[in-house]
């Protein structure tokens, strides 16, 4: 089986796994990981199709990355961005001993809204992804990156940022695309979230077109676990705000020690 590109950057004292999100890959968190260099290990991951995953036969499911992922690294924190947070949380809730601590970053339990869940996205936009895939994906992930930087201090810095590392590891899979859509569309973590016995810390950007902050904060309250908000960021706060993600994440981590 061919497994994953996971990447060790830092000498610090404390283990941290890193996962990006949908259509990226480890290498957009690299702003993240220098501003974090000196206090952590980090094991930053490619997941399935994505960067150097991109052969990987691992299924893009959060279960069957998380335990991938584990296999491969000591007990650490995890942090996971967007998509990447399910992956982090399927970690902690059925391979607890791998996980020290949950940190999910901009990231939602439910991605798609629904009568008892206001905060999650239309499930025609996700319907609409994945048909625009389907006819230029390439486009399609274009256009997901700018949305992606809706909300920032500087959007258009934000999204050439973005363009300019999505595909500096190669094109990710279609395939594995199509299935990160399916399984934002069919997630929902919320019933579990009080089952999680790490501490947990939800990181939101305050003007997130994606998900919304008051996704997080709900989480953070369902899960006995705090909630940060990063004042000026948008979907990806690590561009642009990286040393405040950090300052919250270590003060977390510190607390926790």
């Amino acid at each position: 089986m061919s497994g994953l590109h996971i990447e060790i950057h830092g000498a610090g004292a404390t283990p941290l796994v890193m996962i990006h999100g949908w259509a990226m890959h480890g290498g957009i968190l690299a702003p993240l990981a220098e501003a974090l260099a000196a206090r952590y290990t980090m094991y930053v991951v490619d997941l399935p199709g994505h960067g150097y995953s991109r052969d990987s036969d691992i299924p893009l499911e959060p279960l069957a990355c998380a335990r991938a992922i584990a296999a491969a690294t000591p007990p650490a924190t995890w942090l996971g961005w967007s998509m990447g947070g399910l992956v982090a949380l399927a970690a902690a809730l059925d391979v607890p001993e791998a996980v020290r601590a949950v940190v999910p970053m901009c990231s939602t339990p439910c991605f798609v809204r629904g009568e008892d869940w206001p905060y999650g996205n239309d499930v025609t936009m996700v319907h609409r992804l994945a048909a625009d895939l389907e006819e230029d994906y390439m486009a399609t992930v274009d256009r997901f990156i700018a949305l992606e930087a809706m909300g920032s201090a500087d959007p258009r810095a934000e999204t050439r940022r973005l363009k300019e590392e999505a595909f500096s590891r190669g094109e990710p899979d279609p395939r594995v695309l199509l299935e990160g859509l399916r399984l934002l569309e069919t997630t929902d973590l919320r019933p579990r979230l009080a089952g999680l016995r790490q501490p947990n810390l939800w990181i939101a950007g305050r003007r997130d077109r994606i998900v919304h902050p008051e996704a997080m904060r709900w989480s953070a309250g369902a899960a006995n676990g705090r909630f940060a908000e990063i004042a000026h960021a948008g979907h990806a706060p690590f561009i642009g705000h990286a040393t405040a993600v950090a300052d919250v994440l270590t003060q977390f981590t510190d607390a926790d020690a």
